[in-house]
């Protein structure tokens, strides 16, 4: 029998704030609607010549597609879904409920995978809500077991599946290693930036044999792929070793002027995309910040200054907040986005240190966060400034740059293959940032 789902519990509060959110959670989006689906709204619409008439204007049709792609509903970057009503909530589950919905539309803006038997769902911080309920809440990544046929989840049978019980190593013993890597985030009395050092050594230790496609685990190497696996992962629950990775990580000192330059270079080219007022009002004010702007006398080195200052001073007067921003924010990408996607546990390290790197240059350039910077001490009002910088970053950076093909190809180009040293050596780069 399939074990009850499993949520962290910042997605146990979310409700949607409809017409009080600030971003649309569908601009710029193309919906995929299936045959079922594309019969079901018109069926439901063909009552009203007025609605039905709507329906026909605003989905496209695409006969030669795939079943679950029959139609699409395309949302221009710059406009709500024509489907949402005054209150910005939508007209079509209004009307005949949330069976008409497109899958997309029913979960959004849930994340659901299937471990196995295990269903487990978490939100993408490309929902202002979502961030802000996983930002800021202390207790927000502690996971929670709910009832099968709870309203957390509208439509389970669209999870995706991670077959652990399949004969492909990487995925069998993915639950192994993804809650080896959530025990390592969680030892916060290191930074942040230590733990990631350590989740860059542990995917180090297993690079040599545990990769996708590995063929180390078949046959008469079966029993000592998974002996070496084991003792790897109970070397990293040594307190000792952890403190000898956080000593040696902490004796690095890196310049970080070329980190800038390669995560400017990616918000420029996201800024000149046309991705939305709010987005590019955003990515202008990160680089003025910085004094990165087009034309700018300033470069990387003059931006990384600035960045250190900055820190210094959120460190001071704010730390305790601002690591926990990061904290949940680390937590929820092991939840959010499986590492099997990735070629090797390395290459997805690389990419999660990538992230938190540019999420951190970005808070610091923030206009907010530059406004609060001379200030010496924190207060209450500091403190709300700050959290409306971070929600603001992490969703923006969330929707429109984690998963653009400037950021990908960053992350790509720096892992190259995925595994060795190399690659090791730039998470540690990465993770000093």
């Amino acid at each position: 029998m399939p074990s009850l789902p499993t949520l962290p519990r910042y997605m146990t509060r979310f409700r949607c704030i409809a017409e009080r959110c600030e971003d649309s959670c569908c601009s710029g989006m193309k919906v995929p609607v299936s045959e079922s689906q594309w019969q079901r709204l018109q069926a439901a619409e063909s009552g009203s010549p007025e609605h039905a008439e709507r329906l026909r204007q605003h989905v496209s049709l695409n006969p030669g597609g795939a079943s679950s792609e029959r139609a699409f509903i395309e949302v221009p970057l710059h406009a709500d879904c024509p489907f949402l009503d005054t209150e910005r909530l939508c007209s079509l589950q209004r009307r005949h409920g949330e069976a008409v919905l497109p899958d997309i539309c029913a979960n959004f803006p849930r994340i659901l995978t299937r471990w196995g038997e295990r269903l487990e769902v978490s939100g993408t911080l490309a929902c202002p809500e979502v961030a802000r309920l996983c930002l800021l809440a202390e207790d927000a990544l502690e996971p929670v077991p709910v009832d099968s046929t709870s309203t957390f989840v509208p439509r389970p049978e669209v999870a995706r599946p991670i077959p652990v019980n399949s004969e492909d190593a990487y995925c069998l013993h993915a639950e192994t290693l993804r809650d080896a890597m959530l025990r390592l985030l969680r030892q916060s009395q290191y930074p942040l930036a230590s733990r990631l050092a350590m989740l860059g050594q542990l995917a180090y230790g297993l690079d040599g044999f545990y990769f996708r496609g590995t063929e180390s685990f078949r046959g008469a190497e079966r029993a000592s792929a998974r002996a070496r696996l084991k003792e790897e992962l109970q070397r990293f629950d040594i307190p000792e070793v952890l403190d000898a990775v956080h000593e040696d990580f902490t004796g690095l000192s890196l310049p970080g002027g070329p980190c800038v330059g390669l995560f400017s270079a990616v918000l420029k080219a996201r800024g000149a995309t046309g991705r939305g007022e709010r987005f590019t009002t955003w990515v202008r004010g990160v680089l003025e910040s910085l004094q990165l702007e087009d034309g700018g006398a300033s470069g990387p080195e003059a931006a990384w200054r600035i960045y250190v200052e900055r820190w210094q001073h959120l460190e001071t007067h704010h730390g305790e907040r601002v690591r926990q921003y990061f904290h949940n924010a680390a937590l929820h990408h092991l939840w959010r986005s499986p590492f099997t996607d990735s070629p090797s546990l390395l290459a997805y390290v690389l990419r999660l240190a990538l992230k938190v790197g540019l999420l951190r240059l970005t808070l610091a350039g923030h206009p907010r966060v530059a406004a609060l910077c001379p200030e010496p001490a924190s207060t209450s009002e500091a403190r709300e400034q700050l959290d409306l910088a971070a929600v603001e970053t992490f969703q923006l950076v969330a929707k429109h740059v984690e998963q653009a093909p400037e950021f990908l190809s960053l992350a790509e180009g720096l892992s190259g293959t995925g595994r060795g040293a190399d690659t090791l050596g730039k998470v540690l780069v990465f993770a000093t940032f």
